[in-house]
């Protein structure tokens, strides 16, 4: 097991209520050739499994592939609530295999960016996914942007970030012929993939080793089993019941938590701590023009401002050949509300009373305007492209697609920065694992992520 999460989350037996900080499809069995998704098998009334993990995303079914690749001889059980695997913030990022450079160091976000990234290009190359390693360009176009950039350059060595120089004008041009700054970061080992091809190739692997995935299973309710009048050995040894929306029911003995935006209420339908919230925040896209592309060459991203909480918009190059410019950071009012005006006054309700929202927007007040402001006027927007691309013009820009980030926040309106895991306590509490925060560079670092949960499971269950 690794120290870090030794220390965060703790070993077996350690009260696990609160938060430890840090680290905080297809029915039935595959065998031989993976079976198509949704392809019969046994009925979800009917199911038991060793462990069942919620959530059939890209972190969801990582860990559900490390796990039956570790315990091959473990029935293990995948639920996901949309007909598809994938769909959510799997299927709605830029698709940036991240360096590390951002994050604090030590923390469990630099390592395992650094490491996930690794073990990703190392994935893809033995599957034959395609991805490119295009390299990305952190540029300063103000003087005042300048000691930032080099206090990031120090923090990506310090994280172990490979191949990292400072450039200055020539060399940005070089590497960016319309790009303009007075000085960058060169991280060549930045590249792009396409997540949801990766996160099923995950679940690929998991079905063929022998795992199930349950598809249009929404999860209602955890609760432990009530005492049977036959006394099996089944009622004793799966002691967890997981019902979905439809009536339907499995049973399981323990439970791997990876829900994304909706991880706080799936940890409360538990009995678990619905803390720290989840507040979603929509981020929007837009597209060159084909005709345009030839401007961008690989990414494309702007100093971040430790004052505001999101990175800003940058250039992103896609595995398709285009270019998405983006995102910005505005509340979304519906936790998958992709639209501008997609609503649910459940969602909007529960940001306002449960979450610290109210503090973060006070804290971060003329950065949310502005972002809306951005996200309403394309002008504003190309304006500031302009700022490292000049021939860019609203002429030559699309609206393009959105994703819906799933933040956590804590009570006082903080940011929660790093992953965070934790359990519970009482008997539903001591077999669960819940991760609880795990936005970008989450994918990224889903391979490593997936090794750290088995290792907690493994230790957590005793298995």
């Amino acid at each position: 097991m690794v120290p870090a999460l030794r220390y965060l989350v703790g070993a077996r037996g350690r009260a696990r209520g609160g938060l430890f900080g840090g680290f905080r499809g297809a029915c039935g069995p595959a065998s031989g050739r993976p079976r198509p998704l949704c392809g019969g098998g046994r009925s979800a009334s009917t199911s038991s499994f060793d462990i069942v993990i919620v959530g059939g995303g890209i972190v969801g079914l990582a860990s559900a592939r490390a796990l039956i690749l570790r315990h091959p001889s473990l029935s293990i059980g995948v639920l996901e609530k949309e007909k598809d695997l994938a769909v959510h913030q799997t299927g709605h990022n830029s698709g940036v295999i991240h360096s590390g450079i951002y994050y604090k160091p030590e923390s469990l976000k630099a390592k395992l960016c650094v490491q996930g990234a690794a073990l990703l290009y190392e994935y893809c190359q033995q599957k034959g996914i395609s991805y490119k390693q295009c390299g990305k360009l952190i540029v300063a176009v103000e003087q005042e942007e300048i000691p930032r950039l080099k206090a990031l350059y120090e923090r990506g060595l310090q994280n172990g970030v490979q191949g990292l120089r400072l450039i200055q004008q020539e060399d940005i041009r070089k590497k960016e012929p319309y790009c303009r700054g007075l000085m960058a970061i060169d991280c060549p080992h930045t590249g792009i993939v396409d997540y949801r091809q990766v996160a099923l190739s995950f679940a690929q692997d998991f079905q063929e080793a022998g795992g199930s995935v349950l598809t249009n299973f929404e999860v209602k309710n955890i609760e432990m089993a009530k005492e049977g009048p036959s006394g099996s050995i089944d009622e004793m040894k799966y002691l967890i019941v997981i019902k979905n929306t439809k009536g339907e029911e499995i049973r399981c003995q323990y439970v791997v938590t990876c829900a994304g935006l909706y991880s706080d209420r799936i940890s409360e339908l538990s009995g678990c701590t619905s803390d720290p919230r989840i507040v979603p925040f929509r981020g929007d896209y837009l597209l060159l023009k084909p005709e345009k592309c030839y401007l961008v060459k690989g990414n494309i991203y702007p100093v971040p401002d430790s004052r505001f909480p999101f990175l800003g918009v940058h250039f992103t190059p896609r595995m398709d050949g285009s270019i998405w410019l983006g995102p910005n950071a505005v509340l979304a009012f519906k936790r998958e509300g992709y639209r501008p005006f997609d609503f649910s006054a459940t969602d909007v309700m529960d940001i306002i009373v449960n979450s610290g929202l109210i503090k973060l927007a006070y804290q971060n007040f003329s950065y949310g305007v502005t972002e809306m402001y951005k996200a309403c006027f394309l002008g504003a927007t190309v304006k500031y492209l302009q700022k490292f691309i000049p021939e860019i013009t609203i002429s030559d820009i699309l609206r393009g697609p959105a994703g819906v980030r799933a933040q956590a926040l804590d009570r006082d309106g903080n940011l929660v920065e790093d992953f965070v895991f934790d359990g519970g306590v009482g008997d539903i509490g001591n077999r669960i694992l819940h991760v609880r925060n795990a936005p970008s560079p989450a994918a990224t670092s889903s391979i490593a992520i997936s090794g750290m949960i088995a290792d907690e499971v493994q230790q957590r269950f005793e298995l």
